[in-house]
């Protein structure tokens, strides 16, 4: 079994070697404008696309609450557009965060990252602005991906959090 390696530093440039998957959260309302997702769009233009696209055509294909959408942006690293969140404000059904859609999101990343022999980046998915609890999603990550042996490393950017 492997274990989550936590690093300071940004979660879209990964030092490792082999392919990479950057896993990050989305809503589930075509909203990509605030947090991580920014970061990504600074990297490469073709996640945002994809999840817009993805989201317009909705009525068709599998988007909403945990479904993953794999973009592939360089040879060897990969982007998961993870459906985890209803919404994207705190109102009188809570925060966005769904870790029952983190948690099916994360069986389909870990089967991605099982095919292509990928190593899997992410900040602390579904805790900035879902309003999650590290210590509800950490559990996830453990059993989904972990336990099955794929290596996990999770990004802090700037301060330490608790």
């Amino acid at each position: 079994m492997s274990e989550i390696t936590y690093v300071r530093g940004d979660a879209t440039v990964p030092s490792v070697k082999g392919v990479k998957v950057i896993a990050h959260v989305c809503n589930d309302i075509g909203g990509w404008g605030k947090g991580f997702v920014l970061a990504i769009s600074r990297r490469w233009p073709e996640p945002e696309k994809a999840y817009r696209a993805w989201h317009r055509a909705r009525a068709s294909n599998d988007f909403g609450l945990g479904a993953v959408q794999f973009v592939q942006v360089e040879p060897y690293v990969w982007v998961a557009n993870m459906v985890g969140q209803r919404g994207i404000r705190t109102g009188s059904r809570g925060v966005p965060v769904r870790y029952e859609a983190i948690d099916t999101a994360l069986g389909g990343l870990a089967e991605k990252a099982v095919e292509l022999d990928a190593s899997v980046h992410l900040p602390r998915i579904g805790c900035g602005l879902a309003g999650g609890k590290w210590s509800r999603v950490e559990p996830l990550i453990i059993e989904r991906l972990a336990k099955q042996g794929i290596a996990v490393t999770v990004y802090d950017h700037g301060e330490a959090r608790s």
